[in-house]
């Protein structure tokens, strides 16, 4: 427990470092974006960026739901999905406040909770497997 302790404050930190920097990063960072969105175009997969800046929120929450189950684990799965949602909406709250060159949006607060059930649903399932005992034969060889 105190392993999963120190990785969810480390998690907290960088957290709070993407969404309430007082500024976005450098468009170094914006372009190795865009170089990465052309590749993938060019193979057919076509990723708008606002696309991949949803994709990427749901990414940035997923620990969160790994995490907070962990460190819960007699409480029920809603109960984080809602600590997640409580927590993006502090975030985009704080951006819309206090961070002017930040953008608050509705659509980062969705792909954050949605993030956070992945999450949940990963360890979810995952416990599931660990539980679920193998039918004889299988592994036999």
């Amino acid at each position: 427990m105190t392993r999963t302790r120190l990785l969810f404050a480390l998690y907290l930190v960088g957290l709070a470092r993407v969404t309430l920097w007082p500024e976005l990063a450098d468009d170094d960072g914006f372009d190795l974006v865009h170089t990465i969105l052309e590749w993938l175009d060019s193979l057919g997969i076509g990723l708008t960026y606002s696309l991949t800046e949803f994709l990427a929120n749901i990414a940035l929450f997923v620990p969160f739901g790994i995490l907070v189950s962990l460190l819960l684990p007699r409480r029920p799965a809603w109960l984080v999905v809602a600590l997640g949602l409580a927590t993006s909406a502090a975030i985009e709250l704080a951006q819309l406040l206090f961070l002017p060159h930040r953008v608050a949006d509705v659509r980062d607060l969705v792909a954050n909770t949605l993030g956070t059930a992945v999450g949940v649903g990963i360890l979810l399932v995952t416990r599931h497997r660990s539980r679920t005992p193998e039918p004889e034969g299988v592994g036999a060889g």
